[in-house]
C-alpha cells in the first residue's frame, strides 16, 4: 500500500525492515569490574536515556544490552503508554545493559530520530496496546508487534525533514511543560516547608520555646509533650479471612490508596487471606519503604500486605496530625534512623524501633488548629495547581498529536522546513 501526503511518496513498510530487535552486542575484551551502564525501566523518559553505573558482571547474563544509538522502548503498561522511550548515549564504554522490561531496538533501513518519533505516534501505540497480554498493571507490548506492524515511510530526505522538525518543536513544548513542573515542585516545597515548621513548632511564631531533648525535633514549644511511640500507638494485628476486602497500598507520595487506583508493578497474590486489616484513622507502615516516606493515616477500610505494620492511635494524638507528621521531612529523616538493614535501600522499620521513637504531643485543640491551617493553605494551592496539571496534560496532547501528523504525513513539508 502507498500514499501520497502532499504530493510525497510514502510507501507502507514491515517495521522489521527497517530495525532490529534486541539485537546482539558484543562485549569482546570485558572483563567483569568493567563498569558499564545499566538502565532501569523507571529511568526511561521520553527523549530522556539516564542511566546507572555499574560492574559488567552484574548484567550480563540475563539482561537485554544495548549500544550508543540504539532505540529503548518500554513494553510494560503504562509505562509504554506513556511515551517511555529513549535513544541510548553518552555511555559508560559505549555499550550498557537495561531491564528484561525494555525492547532494544536498532534503526537499519530508517531514520533513527525519525523512527524515536513514530514509536511515540498513536499509531503504533494503538498497535501496541492491541496486542497487550498480561493481568492487571503487568501487560505487556507483544514482540510481535515489532516484528508485524507497518509503517509509513517516506523517503530518507523527508525521513530527517520531519526528525528536525520534531526535534525543533518538542524542544519548545518540552521547555514549557518543564517550567509548569518546575512551578508544581516549587508549590510541593512550599506544602512540605510549611507541615515541617508547623507540626514541630506550632502556628504561633512568638511561643515560648524550650528543647525537645530530640535531635530532629530541636525546640519545641514549652507547653507541648514528648512521648515515646509506644505510648501513643498500638499494633492492629487482624488479619483478612477470605483476603476479598479492599486492597490499599502505601507510598511515599500519596500515603494509604486504593490499589486499584494506582499502577503498581509489584507482583499481586491471588489469595490474599491472611493480609492484615486496616481501618480508618490506622496508621499504615510500608515496612520495606517507610525510611523513604511510605506511611500515614488511612481513610479507607481494606487490607494490607502482612509485610505492612497498622497501629491505631492511642487517643493523645489526632489522626489527621500524625499524618501530617508523616508527610514533614525531619519526621521521616528520624524514621530512617531508627530503620534498621545492611543496606540503605533495604532499610525497615519494625514496632520495636518505631515504638522507641520520641514524638511531640501538642494539645487536642493545637492539633486541630495545626490541621485547619494546612488544609487552608492547600485549598488556596489546589486552583493553582490544578490549573498547571491541566496546562501540563494539554501540551503533552499537543507533542503527541504534533508527533502523529508529522510521522503519518499530516504535515506539509514546507510547514517543517526552516
Amino acid at each position: 500500500m502507498s500514499a501520497k501526503p502532499h504530493g510525497q511518496e510514502w510507501e507502507s513498510v514491515p517495521l522489521r525492515y527497517v530495525c532490529e530487535l534486541n539485537p546482539p552486542v558484543s562485549f569482546d575484551g570485558f572483563s567483569e569490574d568493567d563498569d558499564v551502564s545499566f538502565l532501569p525501566m523507571d529511568r526511561v523518559k521520553s527523549g530522556y536515556f539516564i542511566p546507572n553505573t555499574d560492574k559488567f558482571s552484574k548484567y550480563a547474563p540475563s539482561y537485554n544490552a544495548f549500544e550508543d544509538g540504539d532505540i529503548v522502548l518500554a513494553k510494560v503498561t503504562p509505562c509504554f503508554e506513556n511515551g517511555n522511550i529513549a535513544i541510548a548515549h553518552e555511555l559508560v564504554s559505549g555499550k550498557g545493559f537495561g531491564s528484561s522490561e525494555l525492547f532494544v531496538i536498532r534503526p537499519t533501513g530508517a531514520n533513527r530520530r525519525f523512527l524515536f518519533y513514530y514509536f511515540q505516534s498513536s499509531l503504533f501505540k494503538q498497535d501496541g496496546e492491541a496486542s497487550m497480554t498480561g493481568a492487571g498493571g503487568l501487560k505487556r507490548v507483544s514482540a510481535d508487534v515489532l516484528r508485524q506492524h507497518h509503517l509509513p515511510l517516506p523517503i530518507q530526505d523527508v525521513q530527517q525533514l520531519i526528525a528536525n522538525y520534531l526535534d525543533r518543536e518538542t524542544a519548545d513544548i518540552d521547555g514549557l511543560i518543564a517550567e509548569k513542573v518546575r512551578m508544581l515542585a516549587l508549590l510541593e516545597e512550599k506544602r512540605a516547608a510549611l507541615i515541617s515548621r508547623v507540626v514541630t513548632r506550632g502556628l504561633d511564631p512568638d511561643v515560648p520555646l524550650k528543647p525537645s531533648g530530640q535531635e530532629w525535633l530541636g525546640e519545641i514549644p514549652s507547653h507541648w509533650l514528648v512521648e515515646r511511640a509506644k505510648n501513643l500507638f498500638a499494633v492492629r494485628d487482624e488479619r483478612s479471612g477470605d483476603g476479598t476486602e479492599q486492597l490499599l497500598t502505601v507510598s511515599h507520595i500519596t500515603g494509604v490508596t486504593s490499589r486499584a487506583e494506582k499502577d503498581v508493578y509489584m507482583f499481586e497474590a491471588d489469595d490474599k487471606a491472611g493480609y492484615k486489616r486496616c481501618l480508618p484513622d490506622d496508621l499504615a507502615i510500608n515496612t520495606l519503604w517507610a525510611w523513604m516516606g511510605a506511611m500515614g493515616i488511612s481513610s479507607l477500610d481494606g487490607i494490607v500486605s502482612p509485610d505492612y505494620h497498622v497501629y491505631t492511635t492511642k487517643g493523645h494524638l489526632l489522626s489527621e496530625y500524625v499524618d501530617l507528621l508523616c508527610r514533614s521531612r525531619p519526621f521521616v529523616a528520624e524514621v530512617n534512623r531508627w530503620s534498621k538493614g545492611v543496606w540503605s535501600s533495604r532499610l525497615r522499620l519494625y514496632p520495636e524501633n518505631f515504638f522507641e521513637m520520641r514524638l511531640p504531643v501538642p494539645p487536642h485543640e493545637e492539633q486541630r488548629a495545626i490541621v485547619d491551617a494546612v488544609q487552608t493553605d492547600q485549598r488556596k494551592a489546589n486552583s493553582l495547581r490544578d490549573a498547571l496539571q491541566q496546562s501540563i496534560a494539554l501540551a503533552k496532547e499537543r507533542r503527541a498529536a504534533l508527533i502523529t501528523a508529522a510521522v503519518t504525513g499530516q504535515i506539509p513539508l514546507e510547514e517543517m522546513t526552516e
